[in-house]
């Protein structure tokens, strides 16, 4: 490698070696080098007395095409300091920001003037060339301060990812090496010198038109300015070129391809760099004596890091490193990748240049201890290392996404540029009138194109699913810089791809519209296949979007169906014909007196939450004070009280006296029916409700004593019920014997459809089988041993026998012949031991709370009064937290462990050892999930589900995953969204069935999704949202609904970096956030004391009663407190909320966690939970940045991005349901907005997913869910997993079950 020196060092050099030889022509006379030297000499001497010194950075705004231009770049490196060029057509706000960033000392402008910028002492315009040309021999530039090799020699401006320009310094080091590096690849044979003349045609903001001024300067050749107007024409430059007998060109491929190969006939050294190269323009330019070269290199890395000589065979090669430049190929690890395998390019050596912004320099120039090198830079391209030479791929940060697929655009181009007669090619995304992004292919065709060998050689070069439309243009755009400018293509294209459609019938031809402006694509064919189109999930979402204002009755599932055109439109001409006048009715907002009745009874109904921390405080002063020497500051009661207080509020069997007693009272006279929304009998069934939640009545669903609660309330259960859910408030259920009904199975029995509370008794015959997560609405009758599979809507009647699933539920086959005929043992004792365990495990995070209840009494041991009491208290809360976090989670894992202990799959009694052992740990894990949420949806979720026994591979993301760990093996790279069910149990006639579910490498199991016994969700499959996953599937599928459906899906393919192989920073800065993650839980845990504090000083100052009476005012002053704290942690940590995507391993996904966990262990149990349907639930949401309306009946508190939410007027969100304003596919967060229209319905335990809406007074029935980017007609009704008609739902009249 040269010895290090600057670049006027090879200036000096130059002009030494060849003093009369030309060195610039602008057309006006050429100046010779010597002359050149003279005036640059001249220069450099006056920005020296207007101020100019070494090391200072000068502002250059010449216009192109003069040499005023390269006298004043020159003029400025002669003094020492580095120039910082602006392009003249540049607008006044981007020389300002460019200039600013850089702090020049000044700028020269127009006419070489030279003015100091604002903070100089001298403002006066200077005039550098003005006067006589000085003579040759002036030695003026030698009685300058030269510059070192460590200074700097230019700083270009880049475009910023985040549309802020980022400025790169490049030293007199790093430059002249460049420069003598290419000196020793061009032309070895004839080397250039005097008689040479290079086109300088790029502006001088571009790092390449370094190469261009000094492949002439190095070699004694001459430097030729072209007009920028030729430049920009691309076609009048070609005789230009002729007439100036330009013999050597540095430009961007795009260009060229505009130019006849005569045109460049004098050329000898062709240079091609910026973009990927078309071999077939190589081919066409290519001449005896003629050196193409291929180069590349980011600004900083100095210009070119390597280079390739070029022959017109493929591939198309970025070739070998420069002098002094090292190159490396690493994998996501840092790994230098194998030949033939791709990778990030690092770059490294002497070329490496500096960013101005510290921050981004020791981002982007950080160690590579991997490498060996302490400065690297990733250069963020996709290369592919092939040691003859690397071949260009594409950017990474030139990805985009196109129907859920991340696509290079750098490897569609080189694809089209391989297509034969064509010269010029790029990508680029488009949006169609549907709003859905199209890949299109732009073409500079020589001659005719043969699209249907096009499409086969890119259906063969690009991956499945990637095809352009291929569009064919007269010339690409450009910019300053010379590389195509994708925002000035053209769009949309009128006839691109194929000549416009005939022999359509009227209905074909505006499908064909329809399909055209979601997919772009123009359709010419009846047999067309909308999925071979291109057409996704979200495409399809929108096309039967467009579609329902014709039809508004037509389904997603309709478009998988038929996809050809000829018989989708077949399809939607038996629905338009079959469709009669739709009943439409607008619902009224829930009434303002119902509201304000809420709000009054508010206080009443949290006394009864304000009675069970009384007898805390009161357990705790009682215990305390039978403690001698303890001061008394706490109240205390006698024992014989306190014990018949716990008995009634603090037990199950107290509680769910209560509750009955109160649902009796409440709900007596209320039958199956229709009633108005917020009516007398809503009001009535929502305070029964609210009052055996704020009560706990039932905290462990299958417990012996469900039943016996059941028929407290007025159900009819008979005898051998497993009854694994809860029962109805209202009591309208009736049970035979023997049936068995799974978890989370939904028999409330009622449901609110816009304005009208629909209530209905339901009736399950003996010996039938309902799933989990099942829903059932009013009036459905099973029939004696009929099943029902996990995750399905039943609505009406379902005979005996029969086996029915999905959402509607349909009939699928007749009884399963896989389980047992004999009946069970009796197990009488292992029902005594449900009951035991039952009590245990309620008493065992009371137990846990026990323990930091000592250690706040053993902080406040020394206090004398209830102040100073509080002082200890809060003092040592954060000690407590954690030891009763430590404790609750170590006995849950120890039980579960314990519980697992000989577990295994296969069918046992439900009451036998191994059905004990299920239920207590599913109960004790669901628990958990609450009580622990912060462990949850974070790095250590794997940990902890290691702990607990499930076998889980590396890199798995876990959310609140509900599982049988023993039986539970999740593979590399999973992803268990919010709330899934994984390896659960099934039941059946007294029978309970065990299996291994296992969950592949990479797969993804979606929100409420379930993957029950014996499934294997194969490798790289996704289950949708509110799916069932099947027994058994292919990898790489993905599968919807209930039973699930094949979905046709496209994976999206991110950056590795920030999905799968994040970083060890990126690591540490996530484990930081969520070490933060604990705060909510102190926070939670300080509004107890808050609570318990209040009451002591209540009861000191106004005696029992008043604290009584007033405990409700207290609990509602804590939900205000925690509802206000968790308002603002959102807004402090996460700020407004937009529609876009992030990766998982991005802090924004990571503060949002931070806020749900706030919303999760603060805002819901001391006030969303008690405040659903009630307009403070409504505020509350506002404050978020949720946009509602007046009237709104809101069941749930989930709004995991409330700004992308609006709930219009009158609008009904059941219980259960979930505004699902993200999707986390493929580990990337990908946010829209979701909205209900005034007086629409979501029902039951429904999800919408994002960009999806439903219109004014439209329904969604129970268990449903909303596609994303599906719209739901105005006053329309659907039902469905995914939706369809409501009339293809058969609802048995609700008002009997006989």
């Amino acid at each position: 490698m040269t010895p290090a020196r600057t670049l006027i060092d090879i200036l000096r050099e130059t002009t030494a070696q060849h003093p009369e030889a030309s060195a610039l022509d602008d057309g006006s006379g050429a100046l010779s080098y010597a002359e050149l030297l003279a005036l640059v000499g001249r220069t450099a001497a006056r920005l020296v007395e207007a101020g100019v010194g070494r090391g200072d950075r000068v502002g250059i705004r010449v216009p192109s095409g003069s040499k005023d231009l390269y006298v004043a770049i020159l003029g400025v490196l002669a003094a020492g300091a580095a120039y910082v060029p602006v392009d003249a057509d540049d607008t006044e706000e981007r020389a300002a920001l460019v200039f600013g960033e850089a702090h020049v000392r000044g700028v020269i402008g127009p006419g070489g003037v030279y003015v100091a910028s604002e903070r100089s002492s001298d403002t006066i315009p200077a005039p550098l060339l003005d006067g006589p040309a000085p003579h040759p021999r002036t030695q003026a530039i030698q009685i300058l301060p030269s510059p070192t090799p460590d200074d700097d020699a230019w700083i270009i401006f880049t475009s910023g990812s985040t549309g802020k320009p980022k400025g790169v310094a490049v030293t007199h080091r790093a430059a002249a090496a460049f420069v003598d590096a290419e000196a020793q690849l061009f032309l070895q044979d004839a080397p250039l010198g005097p008689g040479d003349r290079v086109l300088a045609g790029l502006s001088v903001a571009f790092d390449a038109s370094c190469e261009e001024m000094w492949l002439a300067w190095r070699h004694g050749a001459c430097l030729v300015p072209a007009p920028r107007s030729l430049v920009r024409s691309g076609d009048d430059l070609a005789p230009w070129l002729v007439r100036q007998t330009i013999s050597v060109v540095s430009t961007v491929p795009t260009l060229a391809a505009m130019w006849p190969s005569d045109s460049i006939e004098n050329v000898r050294l062709l240079i091609f760099g910026g973009e990927a190269c078309p071999p077939e323009l190589v081919t066409r330019l290519r001449a005896d004596e003629r050196e193409i070269w291929n180069t590349y290199g980011p600004p900083e890395a100095t210009v070119v890091a390597c280079a390739s000589l070029m022959t017109g065979e493929s591939p198309v090669r970025i070739g070998l490193p420069l002098d002094g430049w090292e190159l490396a190929v690493v994998n996501a690890e840092g790994i230098r990748v194998e030949p033939g395998e791709s990778g990030e390019l690092i770059i490294g050596g002497v070329g490496l240049a500096r960013y101005l912004d510290p921050e981004k320099d020791a981002e982007k120039y950080a160690p590579m201890p991997s490498l060996g090198w302490e400065r690297a830079y990733r250069s963020g391209d996709l290369v592919r290392y092939d040691p003859e030479g690397l071949v260009f791929l594409g950017r990474a940060d030139d990805q985009v996404k196109v129907g859920g697929r991340r696509i290079e655009l750098g490897e569609v181009e080189s694809a089209l540029q391989e297509l034969p007669g064509v010269t010029a090619a790029t990508a680029a995304v488009r949006m169609t009138d549907a709003g859905v992004p199209v890949l299109v292919g732009y073409l500079v065709v020589d001659g005719d194109l043969d699209r249907a060998a096009a499409r086969t050689h890119l259906a063969s070069r690009l991956a499945a699913g990637v095809m352009p439309l291929l569009a064919i243009v007269d010339d690409l755009p450009v910019r300053t810089s010379g590389k195509v400018d994708r925002d000035a293509l053209p769009w949309p294209i009128v006839g691109a791809d194929q000549p416009a459609p005939s022999g359509f019938s009227p209905l074909e031809a505006w499908l064909a519209e329809q399909w055209q402006a979601v997919l772009g694509l123009p359709v010419t064919e009846r047999s067309t296949d909308f999925f071979d189109l291109g057409g996704g999930s979200l495409a399809a979402a929108q096309l039967v979007s467009r579609i329902r204002t014709r039809v508004p009755e037509f389904a997603v599932a309709d478009i998988y169906d038929v996809p050809r055109l000829a018989a989708m439109a077949k399809a939607i001409g038996a629905v338009e014909e079959s469709a009669g006048p739709g009943e439409y009715h607008a619902s009224r907002p829930t009434p303002k007196r119902t509201q304000w009745a809420q709000t009054l009874v508010g206080v009443p109904l949290f006394i009864v939450a304000g009675v069970r921390w009384l007898l805390y405080l009161l357990t705790a002063g009682t215990i305390l004070a039978a403690i001698p020497g303890f001061p008394q500051v706490l109240p205390a009661v006698p024992w014989a009280v306190l014990i018949v207080g716990l008995l009634i509020f603090a037990t199950p069997f107290g509680r769910m006296a209560l509750a009955a007693g109160a649902a009796r009272l409440l709900l007596s006279g209320v039958r199956a029916g229709d009633h108005p929304r917020g009516g007398s009998v809503h009001l009535r069934l929502w305070l029964a409700e609210q009052f055996a939640d704020q009560i706990d009545a039932v905290g462990l669903a299958g417990a012996p004593w469900i039943v016996y609660y059941a028929r407290a309330l007025g159900a009819k259960i008979g005898r051998g019920v497993d009854l694994h859910s809860l029962p109805p408030i209202t009591g309208m259920l009736e049970v035979g014997a023997g049936a068995a009904i799974e978890q989370e199975v939904d028999l409330t029995g009622y449901w609110i459809d816009g304005d009208v509370v629909r209530i209905g008794a339901v009736r399950i015959g003996a010996g039938a089988t309902i799933g989990a997560r099942s829903t059932l609405a009013p009036g459905t009758r099973i029939g004696r041993r009929a099943e029902i599979a996990p995750g399905s809507a039943v609505f009406g009647k379902v005979r005996a026998d029969q086996t029915w699933a999905g959402s509607p539920a349909v009939r699928v086959g007749g009884v399963s012949s896989g389980w047992p005929q004999d009946d069970p043992p009796p197990g009488r004792r292992w029902l005594w031991a449900y009951a035991a365990s039952a009590v245990l495990l309620a008493l065992l995070p009371l137990g846990s709370f026990a323990v930091g209840g000592v250690i706040l009494a053993w902080g406040m041991r020394g206090a004398d009064d209830l102040p100073s009491a509080i002082v200890a208290a809060l003092v040592w809360l954060v000690p407590a937290v954690l030891a009763v976090g430590v404790v609750y989670a170590a006995a849950v894992v120890v039980a579960v462990r314990l519980l697992s202990i000989r577990l295994r799959a296969g069918m046992f009694p439900v009451r036998s050892r191994i059905g004990w052992q299920v239920w207590a740990t599913e109960r004790l894990l669901d628990s958990a999930r609450t009580i622990l949420f912060p462990l949850y949806s974070s790095l250590f979720t794997p940990v902890w589900l290691r702990l607990l026994g499930a076998r889980v591979g590396r890199n798995v993301e876990a959310s609140t995953v509900l599982l049988l760990p023993s039986m539970t093996r999740i593979e590399d790279g999973a992803f268990l969204a919010d709330d899934t069910m994984v390896g659960s149990y099934e039941l059946h006639g007294g029978w309970l069935r065990l299996g291994e579910v296992r969950i592949g490498k990479r797969a993804f199991l979606g929100n409420s999704g379930m993957a029950g016994p014996g499934s294997r969700v194969a490798r790289d499959s996704l289950v949708a949202v509110l799916s069932v996953a099947p027994v058994k599937a292919k990898a790489g599928s993905s599968w919807l609904g209930s039973p699930a459906v094949r979905l046709r899906r496209a994976s999206a393919e991110g950056d590795d970096s920030r999905t799968y192989h994040p970083g060890a920073g990126l690591r540490l800065a996530r484990a930081l956030w969520e070490i933060c993650r604990i705060l909510p839980v102190i926070v939670t845990c300080a509004v107890g004391l808050f609570v318990l504090f209040t009451l002591a000083a209540l009861w000191q100052s106004v005696g029992p009663v008043w604290t009584l009476l007033l405990s409700g005012i207290v609990m509602l002053a804590a939900g205000a407190l925690a509802a206000s704290i968790t308002t603002a942690v959102k807004w402090i940590v996460v700020g407004p909320i937009r529609a876009g995507e992030h990766p998982l391993w991005s802090s924004f996904v990571w503060r949002t966690e931070v806020s749900d966990t706030f919303t999760e262990m603060v805002a819901a149990p001391w006030f969303a939970r008690a405040a659903v349907g009630t307009p403070a639930l409504a505020v509350w949401l506002r404050t978020l940045g949720a946009k509602v309306g007046h009237g709104v009946w809101c069941e749930s508190y989930w709004l995991p991005e409330p700004d992308l939410v609006t709930l219009g007027d009158g609008s009904t969100v059941n219980r259960g349901c979930v505004v699902q304003t993200h999707l986390f596919h493929d580990r990337i967060m990908s946010m829209d907005v979701v909205e209900l229209g005034a007086g629409a319905t979501l029902g039951p335990h429904s999800v919408i997913l994002p960009a999806a809406s439903i219109g004014a007074d439209a329904t969604v029935g129970p268990a449903s869910l909303v596609m994303r980017g599906e719209t739901v007609p105005v006053g329309s009704r659907w039902s469905g997993n995914p939706i369809g008609p409501w009339r293809a739902v058969t609802v048995r009249a609700y008002q009997s079950t006989s």
